[in-house]
């Protein structure tokens, strides 16, 4: 035990070594990809300052690629002593599983990209993770095929201790990976947001794993650390040029590179329930969102904040559509978000005006108009209070039902 723990310490350090050389790359050449970006028409123009100048789009890119070229290189140091030994039985499903984690990351920072390039399609969006995903579920399902959970306490007397979800279970998995993937995406549209999202998540996971390492789940725990540090390495880099104000945009590519790789230490690391706990946030923003996003209530394509050059602040931005446009669903929605004093709704005799429903719109709502900056600094404090009660629930709360 006492080898295994040198050798896991040893792991780490050379991996936290190889970070810190992807921060100092990824922080060096982000600069230098600027003007090649905007030569190619990969730019965009920040709404929300009075300067219009172009922003370099898509930079996720070029951290999903420093991160992939960390962890190509990172391959055989968990592995060495098996090569070096010829005796010594390889551990190959760690070595497959490890190959998959990568294939499936980098599927997403490539289908990432070409939305970028392509503008995708929300149907797009939703169906590329799931397809991205098929080698780790395979991967999962060749190593472990575990689909049983346990039951929370008042419900035993019911359900028994164990449940086996079979196949059910693999659609979970699915469906977390499509979740992590567009969470990111939906709550964006300010500097910093999704790279300071991502990396409190990150850091969140990686003090989680910390906590863990000593514990039965040892080698799961010590899987997700080699993917948290590169990804914590590139992320810091990529947010000290995305904050406020922006050089470079992020891109989808970041979105689809964070929520994979957050899917794939996930499922392979085994805690794929506490994950969801680190996104509370982005739950509360996809719940809110579900009547835009599934068309119940018209939806535009950019729901940013509302840029008033004249203050320097951002406020709600609204949508706009006639009343016969809603059918029922929507009626009914709009009539409860407002009830419960969620939604400002304007109306006239003929049309219907709402706020977009972002969790940013709702917070600017109740606050008023602010700085963008102000603005992400109070939407990053909420993510790490909510991861601080993300830790609450696993370790306090969880006593209870388990």
């Amino acid at each position: 035990m006492k080898m295994d723990l040198t050798q896991t310490q040893t792991n780490l350090m050379i991996n936290a070594g190889m970070s810190l050389i992807g921060f100092i790359v990824c922080f060096n050449i982000l600069p230098k990809f600027k003007e090649m970006f905007i030569r190619v028409n990969l730019f965009g123009i920040d709404m929300s300052k009075q300067t219009k100048y172009k922003v370099p789009e898509a930079q996720g890119v070029i951290c999903g690629a420093v991160f992939l070229v960390i962890m190509f290189l990172f391959l055989p140091v968990p592995f060495y002593r098996h090569l070096a030994d010829g005796n010594a039985r390889f551990p190959h499903h760690e070595y497959i599983e490890y190959l998959a984690a990568l294939l499936s990351v980098c599927c997403m920072v490539f289908l990432g990209f070409a939305d970028d390039v392509l503008n995708l399609k929300w149907r797009h969006k939703l169906f590329l993770p799931t397809m991205a995903t098929l080698p780790l579920l395979m991967v999962y399902f060749v190593n472990f095929n575990l689909t049983v959970i346990v039951v929370p306490k008042p419900l035993r007397m019911y359900c028994g201790n164990l449940v086996d979800l079979g196949i059910l279970y693999y659609v979970y998995m699915g469906m977390l990976a499509v979740f992590c993937t567009n969470a990111i995406n939906i709550l964006s549209g300010v500097n910093g947001l999704e790279c300071g999202q991502s990396l409190v998540i990150a850091l969140s996971v990686l003090t989680f794993n910390l906590i863990e390492l000593s514990g039965d789940s040892h080698a799961a725990h010590e899987f997700s650390i080699y993917f948290m540090l590169p990804y914590i390495a590139v992320c810091t880099a990529l947010l000290y040029y995305n904050w406020y104000p922006s050089e470079v945009f992020v891109g989808d590519t970041f979105c689809y590179f964070s929520g994979m790789t957050f899917a794939v230490v996930a499922i392979l690391g085994h805690f794929s329930k506490t994950m969801l706990l680190f996104f509370i946030p982005q739950v509360a923003n996809f719940i809110y969102s579900v009547p835009q996003v599934f068309k119940f209530v018209p939806c535009p394509r950019h729901r940013l904040p509302k840029y008033d050059s004249k203050l320097d602040k951002v406020g709600m931005s609204y949508t706009k559509f006639k009343s016969t446009d809603l059918n029922p669903i929507g009626r009914l929605i709009i009539k409860v978000f407002r009830t419960f004093r969620v939604l400002e709704v304007i109306e006239s005799d003929e049309f219907v005006e709402c706020n977009n429903m972002t969790l940013i719109n709702l917070l600017l709502m109740y606050l008023g108009p602010l700085h963008e900056r102000t603005l992400v600094i109070i939407l990053l404090t909420i993510q790490v209070l909510c991861s601080g009660v993300a830790f609450f629930i696993r370790y306090q709360l969880a006593k209870v039902f388990y």
